[in-house]
């Protein structure tokens, strides 16, 4: 090759490999069982377009169409589920236990028929989320609008996919695919994160929802809102302990407002205006806002 590159390929493979066993963590080399990324991806549109038929996918469905259609995409969403939760599983005891799972198939295969079954349960749930954004959305046309295009509507129908595979204690899968939806709309929700039905982000870009929030029915929350933990020092000593708040039935929280703390509450009915940070427990039915800002007027020369 003409020019002045002079890298020495082979000493940089040579180096580059050599980092692969200093830094082992960062890769996984000689074995078959990561769940693959793109995969997880493709699982979660199919999954959508049973959840939304004649949305996503197929168009013109008919009622003869019907059943062959979904039942040809049930097909192909077990088979690609059992797989990649096979690999979720046998990877999480590899690098746990460093020994094969004998039972990995078994609890795999389990796990496949429990999330199948619970299809009709997340259309029920959404459908009352699309409600939500319909009902507390006047910019709204119509429910088609918000499932076609609404990036909060997208975020929470792949939070409710991935925390039903959360609930069934699936390791990777549920975090790709609620950071896939991050990464998409700009809203992050975490899959272990409780959330009740009627559920509506506004906007949404920015939201962040943490691990062990709690949300119940019927809340609503505007961009750039964080349901976040007080401190993360402790690290992974945190894990497993609520971090993160509560919100009860029927809040409003308004944009860029921050509720911090495992052991804050936001009482039912509240109100958070934006911009407020918030870091103990409301009483239900109060609103929190910070002082309104003053209007100071400078004296112009006239023109």
């Amino acid at each position: 090759m003409d020019g002045v590159i002079r890298t020495d390929l082979s000493k940089l493979a040579d180096d580059i490999i050599g980092s692969y066993n200093q830094f082992p963590a960062t890769q996984y080399i000689g074995a078959t069982n990561l769940p693959n990324r793109d995969v997880i991806i493709a699982l979660t549109e199919s999954i959508r377009e049973v959840l939304f038929p004649g949305f996503f996918g197929r168009q013109n469905l008919t009622v003869t169409d019907l059943p062959l259609h979904v039942h040809s995409i049930l097909s192909s969403i077990r088979d690609t589920l059992f797989d990649q939760v096979r690999r979720a599983i046998r990877h999480q005891h590899q690098r746990a236990a460093k020994i094969e799972c004998p039972d990995c198939d078994i609890s795999a295969a389990a796990i496949t028929d429990e999330f199948l079954g619970a299809i009709p349960k997340l259309r029920r749930i959404l459908a009352t989320d699309a409600q939500a954004a319909f009902d507390g959305d006047p910019a709204a046309g119509s429910v088609d609008e918000i499932v076609f295009s609404y990036p909060g509507y997208l975020a929470i129908t792949i939070y409710r996919i991935a925390h039903e595979l959360h609930v069934l204690s699936v390791p990777l899968i549920p975090r790709i695919m609620t950071e896939y939806a991050h990464g998409v709309t700009g809203i992050d929700i975490h899959p272990g994160a409780s959330i009740g039905e009627y559920f509506f982000i506004d906007h949404g870009t920015g939201v962040v929802i943490g691990e062990t929030s709690i949300i119940g029915t019927n809340v609503k929350i505007y961009q750039g809102v964080t349901l976040g933990a007080l401190s993360t020092r402790g690290g992974q000593s945190l894990r497993g302990h609520k971090r993160h708040p509560t919100i009860e039935d029927d809040v409003m929280i308004y944009p860029n407002a921050s509720i911090l703390g495992g052991e804050t509450v936001i009482g039912r009915g509240a109100t958070i205006n934006g911009n407020v940070f918030v870091t103990q427990s409301v009483p239900p039915n109060t609103r929190v806002s910070v002082k309104h800002p003053e209007l100071q007027y400078r004296n112009r020369p006239p023109r």
